[in-house]
């Protein structure tokens, strides 16, 4: 038995495997897919978190004999920019041993995904992938949605980064050519756009471990998402939910055939998913942990998490077939309203004095100048409430926004 744990791209949520696995007995090694973390996770990047630390530079052959010398038994992605790196050196180093090989796209790119989805026959949403203005316009025609609701991103991003919507009768175009050929915040181009239906219900975040291809739920949770302006990836709260809940076992049959779809056999999962008037569709799949501060809440809810179940299962053989939900909890995304110099940290004077109160963190300090909420990246704050009565959550949490209501931020 190895006792080294190789970890590609442990940013984000996956800078949270290091001690896990070493409290588990493994040596934890870092695999970087550059010689620099994308951009979005430098502040999560510890090399001085790991025994080795080794970066990819082009030649995968060359890592993976590297990476021999550690005898593995396995590799994991600790992030979304480590998903395909990790693929491709399971495939040298422990052939047949991880997901499907020939869909690995489809757990990154969000056009590979719809196409694995149809080739499954599982519903999606109409969408297309295109650098060409032209064919996208012919694209909208033939599908009867030229002047409606739609949604524009990049086929490779993350946490709502570049996510639009164009409303009715809206220029499509000029969203369009805003995500065409920047570089997002996983560090990528634009090369295309994917456009995309708009989607109306309720959206669900479901968390998944996988052995041998068989799929167990880790947490189930209920979104709320507000827009402003032209940005819907903005988020507002988070709601966990019981898997015995009506709405999660509505959700979980599809969920299955998703993973199954993009050729998840083993590992985490985290499934967007869009219950609809005509069933559930997919946002989007990943095949790593649930990032944003989702291990710690999904841990009080439930008392388990993606981290912890990896580790179970790769360190000790331990595979769970579902999970339980041991208290109600709310998380709540503070929203900065515009740019500018957060002055009034006092607003929220009293939320610690809340009866569902549990933890709050304020991302940046007071009269520093702080982004507008755009996406998850860029939010105020995050309060967490835990309570056994819904109504009290309820109320607390209007009391949190009314709190928000009162933040000033003035402009540089």
């Amino acid at each position: 038995m190895s006792d080294y744990t190789i970890i590609v791209d442990p940013l984000s949520t996956g800078q949270e495997y290091p001690a896990a696995f070493r409290e588990a007995g493994r040596r934890p090694v870092a695999v970087l897919s550059g010689l620099e973390p994308p951009p979005a996770y430098t502040t999560s990047w510890n090399p001085q978190d790991f025994d080795h630390v080794h970066y990819f530079t082009g030649d995968i052959q060359a890592l993976a004999e590297e990476l021999r010398q550690y005898e593995p038994e396995y590799l994991v992605p600790g992030a979304e920019s480590g998903v395909e790196l990790c693929d491709q050196l399971i495939e040298i180093l422990l052939p047949g041993t991880g997901n499907v090989p020939a869909l690995a796209s489809a757990r990154r790119d969000k056009w590979d995904m719809a196409q694995a989805l149809t080739a499954a026959g599982v519903p999606r949403l109409r969408q297309v992938l295109t650098a060409d203005e032209a064919e996208a316009e012919e694209w909208l025609k033939a599908n009867d949605l030229l002047g409606r609701r739609l949604v524009i991103k990049p086929p490779k991003s993350a946490a709502g980064d570049e996510v639009y919507v164009v409303f009715e009768g809206g220029d499509w175009r000029e969203r369009f050519h805003r995500v065409l050929g920047r570089a997002n915040k996983m560090g990528l181009i634009n090369d295309a756009v994917l456009i995309q239906e708009y989607a109306e219900g309720t959206e669900y975040l479901v968390d998944t471990y996988s052995v041998d291809g068989v799929h167990a739920l880790v947490d189930v949770c209920r979104y709320t998402k507000v827009g402003r302006g032209d940005k819907i990836g903005i988020y507002r709260r988070i709601d966990f939910l019981a898997e015995d809940d009506a709405e999660v076992q509505a959700l979980w049959p599809y969920t299955r055939d998703v993973l199954d779809a993009v050729g998840i056999r083993i590992g985490c999962g985290h499934v967007e998913v869009m219950m609809t008037a005509d069933g559930p569709r997919l946002i989007e799949v990943a095949a790593r942990p649930a990032g944003g501060g989702h291990q710690m809440v999904s841990e009080l809810a439930t008392g388990d998490n993606h981290i912890k179940r990896t580790v179970a299962h790769r360190v000790r053989g331990e595979v769970r077939d579902g999970f339980d939900l041991v208290q109600h909890l709310r998380g709540i995304f503070i929203i900065a309203p515009q740019e500018g110099y957060f002055r009034n940290r006092e607003a929220f004077d009293g939320i610690e004095d809340l009866k569902s109160f549990h933890w709050w963190k304020v991302l940046h300090e007071e009269d520093a100048v702080v982004p507008a909420t755009v996406d998850l990246f860029t939010c105020l704050a995050w309060v967490i409430l835990i309570h056994s009565d819904p109504q009290t959550l309820d109320e607390d949490y209007a009391r949190v926004l009314e709190m928000e209501e009162k933040i000033i931020i003035e402009t540089p």
